[in-house]
């Protein structure tokens, strides 16, 4: 099996070449795809110093910040068209633990076509983050399971592994949100085409090094965007 780890960067020269050897050293041959847009700090560099050491590191450079769901949606074409057969999420900044990665990818090996690191499928699993933001969070993937009917727990969750066919199947160019609402969107889509998806419990640790870059805006879509998603069709 061909696995590839997305991970878009903006500014993240002091956590790349961690995360980089952290996913290489795992048993379980991951490539990884760097989506870089523009960033001035110098990230993209340090992952063409590292391309001669990991033949599977693989990047991207994007002319500016365009979006995570954009960059997530260009890394899903560029999996598609170099044979993946598992394609994950995942953050530069170590709030997903690459030691989890194989846990995504026996819940699929499993059975389910879609894994989810789930911050809120066992509790509350969240370290080091302001109370203001774990309840935004928290209560943002309530107002999902309430207006859409979506029994998913962490449906903003940003740590996935898709199966092949999910990728396939969903119209990625139909994708309409690309903020935080692209996490939404994408495992309501997968769930109205009839996948099956699987929370694993993980703790999510709030970034140690580098900025946030999450803004109110992104919330806005988000909100707004899942009354769209409720009156959505859907169809294979």
């Amino acid at each position: 099996m061909k696995n590839l780890v997305i991970i878009p960067t903006y500014n993240e020269v002091e956590n790349i070449e961690k995360i980089i050897r952290a996913v290489m050293a795992l048993d379980g041959e991951y490539d990884i795809l760097i989506i870089d847009d523009g960033s001035p700090d110098g990230t993209a560099a340090i992952v063409k110093g590292l391309q001669p050491e990991f033949p599977g590191l693989h990047l991207i450079e994007r002319s500016g910040k365009l979006g995570l769901g954009t960059a997530y949606l260009t890394g899903f074409k560029w999996a598609l068209g170099h044979d993946y057969d598992y394609v994950f999420e995942m953050d530069a900044d170590f709030s997903h633990a690459p030691s989890d990665l194989p846990r995504l990818m026996k819940a699929c090996t499993d059975g389910a076509d879609m894994s989810i690191g789930s911050r809120y499928s066992n509790g509350v699993s969240v370290v080091n983050w302001p109370i203001g933001r774990i309840i935004i969070s928290y209560f943002a993937s309530v107002y999902v399971r309430k207006v859409l009917g979506f029994k998913v727990y962490d449906s903003t969750a940003g740590f996935i592994c898709y199966s092949r066919k999910v990728l396939e199947t969903i119209d990625l160019d139909g994708v309409q949100m690309k903020g935080y609402g692209f996490q939404i969107e994408m495992k309501y889509t997968a769930y109205k085409l009839g996948f099956r998806i699987a929370e694993v419990p993980v703790i999510f640790v709030n970034r140690r090094e580098g900025t946030s870059k999450m803004s109110g805006s992104i919330f806005g879509e988000a909100f707004w965007g899942v009354i769209r998603l409720r009156f959505r069709k859907f169809g294979k």
